[in-house]
């Protein structure tokens, strides 16, 4: 089983999840999400003034699916949230090593 998380521009997000709608996906947790990459920041202008924005809006979609499904989703969210322009965002995957479902954990 694979953990994929992928960090989208927020007026992307619904796109993917229904892109991600016809594939194999165990569970799916949406965040908002702020950071930067490569672009830094940004000049906004509030009340006729200019001011920096440090950090930059995101929404983060963590993932949870089959090893033979990955490449696939993986390739939806490509297809479906590259725009082509910096600050596009990443896929990050990582590999589960163990799950549990329905068992109650003891501390």
């Amino acid at each position: 089983m694979k953990q994929i998380i992928a960090i989208v521009r927020p007026f992307l997000a619904e796109k993917v999840l229904n892109a991600l709608a016809g594939e194999s996906v165990e569970a799916i947790v949406v965040r908002e999400v702020k950071g930067f990459g490569r672009q830094k920041s940004y000049l906004d202008e509030y009340r006729g003034s200019e001011y920096s924005l440090a950090y930059l809006p995101k929404v983060q979609l963590t993932l949870w699916v089959e090893d033979d499904r990955a490449e696939a989703v993986i390739r939806a969210i490509i297809t479906t949230a590259r725009t082509g322009r910096m600050g596009d965002g990443k896929i990050f995957v990582l590999p589960v090593s163990a799950t549990l479902s329905g068992e109650r954990l003891e501390p």
